[in-house]
């Protein structure tokens, strides 16, 4: 590795190794963090953060007066229902018919603190319906959290790498796994993080039949609600929508996430929509095990019980408020998150004008648009190298083999750059580029 780098070599290498990694593979998203503040801290230079995928805007505003205005109601001493509170569940259930064109009874919408919850708590729900069917299978890359959750669970897993398996193939590769009859469950993000690929409308037919046909329930982790784009999907019942599995079968779960087209993250607020056929279905499995088969009231008055007896009150009030609100059109709730596909765009030219390639580029034969995310690669160079090398130009980001890619390269997240750090990113892109140019 060439020394001469923006960020004094000896100094960063100094931080890092500081960490005592047993070696830079193992070096997790925290790592990176925490390797990237105290490099910033030794050296006083300002890094170009790209690692982290959190909100990069401030709350909505109807969001915090809704919220508000419970709290000085009183919520905050009251146990909030298990189910939900009635206006949220209703708002939920227009949001979904306004922005997804699918209808689900207000019963089947259940706040969780946020979608980590509502997924950990279907994964748990899926593997006790049928005792011969525990996997879940995720079409990947995808959100490294998923599977620890399944390792802390007990619960098996596969995955694979969409990378060469888009269109027809996809479907081919999921029903390779599903004819198996070990599946209960399946799940991939629509945007995709880390990739930013979207599922086309015959990709997702393609997975609503083969859970029909297996009987695998689909859990669409949808927290990028409304993010590609490429494509307005901002005014309530009217086409174009929100790209769903929901068209195609009954047998899903929808995550739909505040944090970030709402940017609430901090509140832990998300609903779970499960179709009205899975929530009033009957398990044996669920029977034998609590008394109760119905899906839907073990998922409420089981397992969220015993995980938090509920979501934080005050935040449901503020959902409610911002699904209400761009239901009725009174606010695009899309529009402050737009700024991310504008980063994107600035982004992705520096990175590609210093040697850099889109790694994941396509949606079959459709160019990705610009978003929360995109992932870059280098020739000659794995991305866990990358990740290293490019603390040294004060630049932190992490690698595809963490997301289950099996690709070489980087994710980029957008939600964290400042206008002013534009040209000190191209600076420091271009001294890498002169550094390891072949």
């Amino acid at each position: 590795m060439n020394k001469n780098t923006p960020l004094d070599y000896e100094t960063v290498k100094a931080a890092i190794d500081s960490f005592r990694l047993p070696s830079f593979d193992y070096a997790s998203i925290r790592d990176i963090v925490n390797i990237a503040n105290k490099i910033e801290q030794l050296t006083g230079e300002s890094f170009v953060r790209l690692e982290i995928g959190s909100p990069g805007f401030p709350p909505e505003q109807i969001g915090l007066d809704a919220e508000l205005k419970a709290i000085k109601a009183g919520v905050s001493a009251v146990y909030p229902p298990l189910h939900g509170i009635a206006p949220l569940k209703d708002a939920a259930s227009k949001f979904i018919k306004a922005f997804i064109n699918t209808d689900l009874a207000p019963e089947g919408c259940v706040p969780t603190c946020g979608s980590m919850q509502g997924c950990f708590a279907a994964f748990l729900l899926c593997g006790q319906c049928r005792e011969e069917r525990k996997k879940v299978l995720f079409i990947d890359p995808g959100f490294p959290v998923q599977k620890l959750q399944l390792e802390v669970l007990g619960m098996p897993y596969d995955s694979f790498d969409t990378y060469e398996y888009r269109g027809e193939r996809l479907s081919e590769k999921v029903e390779s796994y599903l004819k198996t009859g070990e599946y209960c469950a399946m799940l991939y993000s629509n945007p995709n993080n880390p990739a930013w690929t979207c599922l086309t409308e015959d990709e997702l037919a393609a997975i609503g039949h083969l859970s029909q046909k297996y009987d695998v329930t689909v859990i669409e982790d949808l927290a990028y609600f409304g993010m590609d784009f490429r494509t307005d999907i901002s005014k309530p019942y009217q086409p174009p929508y929100q790209p769903s599995v929901s068209h195609y079968t009954d047998n899903y779960i929808l995550m739909i996430s505040g944090s970030k087209a709402f940017s609430y993250a901090g509140q832990r607020i998300a609903v779970v929509a499960m179709s009205d056929q899975l929530y009033a279905r009957e398990f044996d499995g669920l029977k034998k095990r609590y008394g109760i088969g119905g899906f839907g009231t073990v998922y409420t008055n089981r397992i969220l019980y015993t995980l938090s007896a509920g979501t934080a009150h005050s935040a449901q009030h503020a959902l409610a408020a911002m699904f209400n609100a761009a239901v009725n059109n009174e606010y695009n709730f899309l529009h402050t998150v737009y700024e991310y596909g504008r980063r994107a765009e600035k982004l992705k030219k520096i990175f590609t004008d210093n040697g850099f390639y889109l790694v994941y580029d396509k949606d079959v034969d459709r160019p990705l648009g610009d978003g929360f995310y995109f992932t870059i690669g280098y020739p000659g160079k794995r991305g866990i190298d990358l990740v290293y090398e490019l603390l040294f130009y004060g630049v932190s980001a992490i690698a595809l083999n963490s997301t289950g890619s099996k690709q070489e390269g980087l994710r980029i997240c957008t939600s964290f750059v400042r206008d002013e750090q534009y040209a000190l990113l191209e600076e420091r892109m271009k001294c890498f580029h002169q550094n390891n140019r072949q």
